[in-house]
């Protein structure tokens, strides 16, 4: 994958469009290459601020009065067709066919805003495939959650919790630095029987707490929460029931759980 080939792809990769091979493919190059890294990193701010409405500025109530006032002055009589409009109007719609023609011209160059959870859900899926592809499940092997907690220690600049759930048959394994969004994450590791399940982890400030929501992609399970200030993302093999049984004794453990679905 070279560096022309990531520019021709990125609009695709960042709308989830790609294969997960293909998207594998571009993440291991990103990770190599901090010029394709950086591009994708501003289209990504680029594309969130358009979804977020940061380009778009509400025209001021005078304005409003203005155009009412310019148009309610302009006379009218019952049957005849007008042949003139106000100079202003004839100046809006002026100004409405510039941003259509700059609309045409730029739709290759310019991406469409883009579902924040739809792309998260797109790289979680893909760095749990990358994980088990790549044999690199954890950076530290262990079943004592008292190990893991603080080998994040120094390596993040967030304190992730960490629990064993063996009793409730979710046994811990370890924990491992990844990546979401070009940010490094905690990604815990837990297995279910034969399956494992990543839980990453990182911190999402001024969000309130939000209960589980379930999906699936590419086959796998995805349960996604925020809580605490943090965000989890949840992903395994396993059915999503029993992932979300799995979401529901994280919450439990943490310091303010939301009350448990009924």
């Amino acid at each position: 994958m070279t560096c022309e080939n990531i520019r021709s792809l990125v609009h695709a990769y960042l709308d989830s469009e790609l294969d997960l091979a293909r998207s594998l493919e571009i993440e291991d190059h990103l990770r190599g290459c901090e010029s394709c890294a950086r591009e994708v990193a501003d289209v990504r701010m680029l594309r969130t601020g358009i979804a977020n409405g940061a380009v778009y500025h509400q025209a001021p109530p005078a304005l409003e009065e203005r155009v009412r006032s310019l148009l309610a002055s302009q006379p009218h009589r019952r049957g005849e067709r007008d042949t003139k409009l106000p100079r202003l109007g004839w100046t809006l719609i002026g100004a409405a066919a510039a941003v259509a023609f700059v609309a045409i011209l730029l739709k290759d160059v310019l991406p469409l805003p883009l579902a924040p959870v739809a792309n998260t859900t797109h790289e979680v899926v893909a760095d749990h495939v990358r994980s088990l592809m790549a044999n690199h499940l954890t950076d530290v092997a262990s079943s004592n959650q008292h190990t893991v907690k603080p080998w994040f220690d120094g390596r993040l600049d967030f304190a992730p919790a960490v629990t064993d759930f063996k009793d409730q048959g979710f046994s811990l394994i370890g924990g491992r630095l990844d990546y979401v969004e070009n940010h490094p994450v905690a990604a815990i590791v837990y297995k279910r029987r034969e399956h494992v399940i990543n839980l990453f982890v990182w911190p999402m400030l001024h969000m309130e707490d939000s209960r589980p929501v379930a999906e699936t992609r590419d086959g796998f399970s995805v349960v996604h929460w925020t809580q605490g200030a943090m965000a989890y993302w949840a992903v395994s093999s396993v059915n999503t029931s029993e992932l979300e049984k799995f979401a529901d004794l994280v919450r439990e453990a943490g310091s303010s759980p939301l009350p448990a679905r009924q």
